[in-house]
């Protein structure tokens, strides 16, 4: 007994002098040997980091991001929590519920991407198909090429059919091509922002069903501002993203699958090509797939979900149809002002053009982009040219959200005025 205590004092006596040891001064071979380890920092600070960060306000009168507005500005800047704390997964399964209403659908499959439109574009289309399936897209702007791209890298049979930016494909054409490419999936732009374009969706559903083939529906630009019924029109999987009419920040991008989708997606034969984008985690980590725990999977971009909750709440207050109706109004006065100043629209058929997004043709004479950097210069004001396929034939005024007001349009008619009178115009 006495052995054991002594060896317990002794112990604690080593250890006492082990600490003692350790607060003494440094030997002096020992001091140069740290001093030139904590000197090894050879590239310094960036005089950038050293000052703080300033952004400019700006009108952002293009095509999205929109002006956020201070409500949801104030959602993102909340205390971050853990993005697998109980209460994160209220807020997640109240982003569900805000996404179903927003696409009106009761589908289960429905969540948010941690990431931009692009996000859910590479989600449907990875987790819906395999190499070598046949996949038909309809391209008439920018967001066609992307999708048949996408498809072609991960190893899809991909066949495209192409109108001029703006075009509308008609469901006798959808159906013939269906028929002829037996396609997996089927790809339509709801809202083509390039071009200005709000393609009719009616029928096309029936259509992918009756041929066997999954409808997939891009409404980044459109959804919010043009009507859109994911389940009465039969779309399968309808993606948008946070930063046009919803008015969220960049980041975000909601996504629902129905049962066909489910069913092509959660029996394939080979794994998806990305694991971030895999549906068979994203389900469990939005707690979609019946089990009890929702694991690990990645870290969800926390307060991007606070901002697109808030979004979606404003959304759910205002009404579908009462912000479908607003954008509509603001839009006319808009498309009426520019025509009154003698600009052409480049959607000629009212009823084809996309609320949110409106499109001028170049007005004849004018440097498209000597325009635009006046209109930023002298008026602080986002307004942006073509992209993709229109580049060079279109400049593109968005009113969306926050920034759907009629005074917003007044604001982007005069900035217009005065490009066009102090701009240089060939003699051409």
């Amino acid at each position: 007994m006495m052995q054991r205590t002594l060896f317990r004092r002794g112990a604690l006596l080593a250890q006492k002098a082990a600490v003692e040891v350790s607060l003494l001064p440094m030997s002096a071979p020992l001091q140069p040997r740290l001093d030139r380890a904590m000197s090894s920092v050879t590239i310094p600070p960036p005089e950038c980091m050293l000052r703080p960060l300033e952004v400019p306000f700006r009108y952002l009168f293009g095509p999205g991001p929109s002006n956020v507005p201070p409500r949801v500005l104030a959602a993102g800047g909340r205390g971050i929590i853990g993005h697998l704390h109980p209460e994160m997964y209220e807020i997640m399964n109240d982003i569900k519920k805000g996404i179903q209403y927003a696409f009106q659908t009761q589908n289960n499959m429905t969540i948010a991407m941690s990431g931009s439109g692009h996000a859910a574009m590479e989600c449907a289309v990875f987790n819906t198909v395999e190499p070598g399936e046949s996949v038909l897209v309809a391209v008439n702007g920018i967001w066609g090429e992307r999708v048949a791209e996408i498809a072609e890298r991960m190893g899809a049979n991909v066949h495209i059919m192409v109108k001029a930016p703006g075009g509308v494909f008609s469901n006798g054409e959808i159906e013939k091509a269906l028929a002829k490419h037996k396609p997996v999936l089927f790809f339509l732009t709801h809202g083509e922002s390039s071009a200005g374009l709000a393609h009719p969706v009616d029928g096309i559903g029936d259509l992918c069903r009756k041929h066997n083939t999954l409808f997939l529906v891009d409404t980044v630009a459109s959804l919010g501002a043009s009507p859109i019924f994911m389940d009465q029109q039969n779309i399968d999987i309808l993606y948008t993203g946070s930063q046009k009419a919803l008015n969220a920040p960049p980041g975000t991008a909601p996504i629902s699958f129905n049962e066909r989708a489910c069913q092509k997606m959660f029996n394939r034969k080979t794994k998806p090509v990305s694991y971030l984008f895999d549906m068979a985690h994203l389900s469990n980590y939005w707690g979609n797939d019946g089990q009890p725990a929702r694991l690990y999977h990645h870290t969800g971009p926390v307060s991007g979900f606070f901002s697109l909750r808030e979004s979606l709440a404003i959304l759910a207050e205002k009404g579908l149809e009462e912000s479908w109706r607003h954008h509509r109004e603001v839009a006319g006065y808009l498309w009426k002002g520019l025509e009154d100043m003698g600009l052409k629209l480049f959607i000629q058929n009212k009823d084809l053009r996309l609320p949110s997004v409106t499109t001028i043709a170049i007005p004849e004479g004018y440097n498209w982009r000597e325009m635009l950097q006046y209109i930023m210069k002298h008026h602080n004001m986002e307004m942006t040219g073509g992209l993709g396929p229109s580049t060079g034939m279109v400049m593109r005024v968005g009113l969306m959200g926050y920034n759907c007001q009629k005074t917003n349009a007044d604001m982007a008619l005069a900035a217009l005025a005065d490009a066009l009178k102090n701009c240089k115009k060939s003699k051409a």
